[in-house]
């Protein structure tokens, strides 16, 4: 299962897909050059209870510490995964 990662100009997502199907997705958008909002996340049935929600925001996390970005989450999902300590260095 591997998480791909599509930016287009103000919005992007990353996502999972197989055979063309889009398995599971999380939407942000760029509230400045330093900064993005999750602000939907969701996972289709066949990923249900995979833990697959919990990969595609640690994607982003990986991103935005790649990338010396923060994160506002407004996505409720988003929002409790990041309350985590462990991600405090990336909430804007």
């Amino acid at each position: 299962m591997e998480i791909q990662h599509y930016d287009n100009d103000g919005r992007g997502r990353w996502f999972i897909e197989a055979d063309g199907e889009t398995l599971g997705e999380m939407t942000y958008f760029w509230n400045s050059p330093e900064v993005f909002t999750i602000d939907h996340t969701e996972v289709g049935e066949k990923l249900k209870g995979t833990g697959s929600g919990k990969k595609l925001v640690r994607a982003a996390v990986d991103y935005a510490r790649q990338h010396s970005l923060k994160i506002r989450p407004t996505c409720p999902f988003a929002k409790s995964v990041l309350s985590a300590e462990e991600f405090a260095d990336v909430l804007a």
